[in-house]
């Protein structure tokens, strides 16, 4: 279990605003943190990760990391921590980023595997491409065998393709390593995808917290229309089938037939039309 409970005073665009965080997570869990910018995620994951101070208390298991006597270094704290930015250091190759932090040879091979580059373990970070990057840093924040992985809008640069690609690498790592996993995303999909529990902050405040179909879905009657969607979930109600689909910066639910079911395959690209209040899945 992981019990956070920190204040911290921020220069957000509109003044000043506190920090003020309450929260319980379980050990394992996969958290996806949301909210506008300037709300305070990224500046919360550094007071975790103890790249800022705060006032409070962090306690992970048995193990104090924050309170009003004592805060252990970034060294001391059990984490990993994936940065927007990669941060892979230029004159080292793949494997020796991923050896720096660990020398377990075993497990810096079995990741690249993991990841598909062990092709690419000689080469110098500035002959990958972005996503190469990106797993990189996943592959050297995983070396330490972290109790906390971090990770601030990890594929935030990358195209769609390689952000689906690495989606389903992040999620399968961390249910192999049980890394209690903590993500900044403004992708509501990419939350739905990975995440078990959604945390929304507005202004320093967590605003809404929950998992991620009660937090993220936003179904509205409309009129009629037409949109093109990625097919998240199908889910079975009763004899209600029910698919799960991003459209654009929303996560909405439509009925659909037992043979539509059948046929659709999840992260397909699928066609949502209505007339009046009829849906039509395509």
């Amino acid at each position: 279990m992981i019990n956070i409970d920190i204040t911290k005073q921020l220069h957000g665009s509109d003044g000043f605003m506190d920090l003020d965080i309450k929260l319980n997570i379980n050990e394992g869990d996969f958290i996806a943190l949301g909210g506008e910018s300037g709300s305070g995620k990224t500046t919360l994951l550094r007071v975790l990760a103890g790249l800022e101070d705060a006032k409070g208390s962090i306690t992970v298991g048995d193990k104090t990391w924050l309170n009003a006597k004592e805060s252990l270094s970034v060294q001391e704290r059990d984490i990993g921590f994936v940065f927007q930015d990669y941060a892979l250091f230029p004159n080292m190759s793949v494997k020796q980023n991923l050896l720096f932090v660990s020398k377990d040879k075993e497990l810096a091979e079995h990741l690249l595997e993991v990841t598909q580059l062990s092709s690419l373990k000689d080469r110098m970070p500035n002959r990958l491409s972005g996503g190469q990057k990106q797993r990189v840093s996943l592959c050297r924040a995983l070396m330490a065998k972290p109790k906390l992985l971090l990770m601030d809008e990890p594929l935030s640069a990358l195209d769609p393709a390689m952000r689906s690609k690495l989606q389903q690498e992040i999620l399968s790592l961390h249910k192999e390593f049980g890394t209690t996993t903590i993500m900044v995303s403004h992708d509501p999909s990419e939350m739905y995808r990975l995440s078990e529990r959604v945390i929304v902050l507005d202004k320093g405040k967590i605003i809404n917290d929950g998992n991620a179909k009660d937090v993220l879905l936003k179904t509205q009657g409309s009129a009629k229309f037409s949109f093109e969607g990625e097919l998240l979930d199908i889910i079975k109600v009763d004899v209600i089938f029910i698919a799960i689909i991003s459209i654009g910066k929303q996560i909405v639910e439509v009925v659909i037939t037992k043979e539509e079911a059948q046929n659709f395959t999840i992260g397909q690209i699928i066609n949502v039309s209505t007339k009046a209040f009829s849906p039509n899945v395509t």
